[in-house]
């Protein structure tokens, strides 16, 4: 997986009710994202896997 970078539109696969999120910030890792329906959420790389958008 590349790199995940503020701005990109990621999916958790895990949790495909949660819809498409956009990163709005990446500290090591953890990264916050803005679901669709799931709203911003704080998640940790090392244990939530992203992957970008379709």
């Amino acid at each position: 997986m590349s790199a995940i970078e503020p701005g990109m539109r990621v999916i958790n696969p895990a949790r495909p009710d949660w819809g498409v999120g956009q990163v709005q910030s990446v500290v090591g890792e953890r990264v916050t994202v803005n679901f669709e329906h799931a709203g911003k959420l704080l998640i940790n790389i090392r244990f939530v896997v992203l992957e970008p958008a379709p």
